[in-house]
């Protein structure tokens, strides 16, 4: 019995070894009209994947995205998956035996900080593709936001290929999947700064836009991640 106690225990600690939820592969086994089974279900309620068909002769593609629901079944999206403006958008349905990559671009994280020794001591504790929020930054000037929304958060991960978005609140850290919209992930985080330098920790002295509804770069950094 002890053993077999050590065996699950063995078996269960990819899961919980760390704060980010896995990247798994499965398929589907049957499709209804706006949700999906999944041979195995993804690991975390909320996480998205992308569905990818086989054409056979070595020709893939990715044909639609998937989000994990408590009911043990996945909805499908309407989003683009793949963001190319030259690119032609791919009519292949979703089918049985489609493969499923649950947790697609969880390796590429953007960071949302309220300054730089908090962003540094969380880059440096993972080994992740961190994308930098100067371009997010950058990337909300060109649209025209004051803020961090899970709107433009997921029109950014779509365009730069971002997985998750950690972001650091007031007494803990969430991980965001964009194409959901859900909390993947959450932990207890302390040793935070009281108040923000920036909106968020970013290079850029300034960016043409009202960052907080103010051009006051000490915003109340907390109350404007507290929604995301």
């Amino acid at each position: 019995m002890r053993k077999l106690a050590l065996t699950v225990l063995a078996v269960s600690l990819p899961l919980f070894a760390d704060f980010f939820p896995p990247t798994v592969h499965t398929s589907i086994t049957s499709v209804g009209e706006k949700s999906v089974s999944l041979s195995s279900a993804l690991p975390v309620e909320g996480m998205s994947g992308i569905v990818i068909h086989d054409y056979g002769n070595d020709l893939q593609a990715v044909t639609g995205r998937v989000i994990q629901q408590p009911n043990g079944t996945a909805t499908l999206t309407k989003e683009d998956v793949v963001h190319h403006d030259k690119l032609p958008t791919i009519k292949t349905a979703v089918a049985p035996d489609d493969e499923v990559i649950g947790g697609y671009l969880y390796n590429n994280v953007l960071l949302i900080a309220p300054d730089a020794d908090t962003y540094a001591r969380i880059t440096s504790a993972y080994d992740k593709n961190w994308i930098h929020p100067d371009l997010f930054a950058l990337f909300l000037s060109n649209e025209g936001d004051a803020l961090p929304t899970k709107e433009n958060l997921a029109k950014f991960a779509t365009e730069y290929q971002v997985g998750l978005i950690y972001i650091v609140k007031k007494d803990k850290a969430v991980l965001l999947d964009p194409f959901s919209g859900a909390h993947v992930a959450q932990k207890p985080i302390d040793n935070l700064p009281k108040e923000a330098k920036y909106p968020f920790y970013m290079r850029l002295d300034g960016i043409d836009t009202g960052w907080f509804g103010s051009s006051d770069k000490n915003g109340n950094y907390y109350k404007a991640v507290e929604a995301l």
